[in-house]
């Protein structure tokens, strides 16, 4: 996975092709904060730069700056896949959701 994680702050990392340079974003907040670099180590002095900046901004505000997950989403999948799911989660003795929530678990580890 291409994550960078700056104070307790996680951000996905990718090339901008426009810019011809590396690029972050903050994920789990309450609003956008970006940032640019040519390297890793300059990546990272700008993170922090903007995220403080967007925390200043936040408590300046009033503003809470975390996104609260209450751990429920709905999901949009193929009605052969969903169906599949269920006897897969079935066969093993487990509900949809706790077979749901395995994969995820899965597929996030770091």
């Amino acid at each position: 996975m291409n994550l960078l994680t700056i104070g307790n702050q996680r951000a996905v990392v990718t090339y901008d092709p426009d810019t011809d340079m590396l690029r972050g974003e903050f994920i789990g907040l309450n609003g956008g904060a970006d940032f640019y670099a040519n390297d890793i180590a300059s990546l990272k002095a700008e993170g922090a730069k903007s995220l403080a900046a967007f925390l200043e901004v936040c408590e300046e505000n009033g503003i809470e700056p975390y996104r609260h997950f209450s751990g429920r989403f709905n999901a949009r999948i193929d009605p052969q896949l969903h169906a599949r799911a269920v006897e897969a989660a079935a066969a093993e003795g487990i509900s949809l959701n706790q077979f749901i929530e395995r994969a995820i678990e899965h597929e996030v580890r770091a």
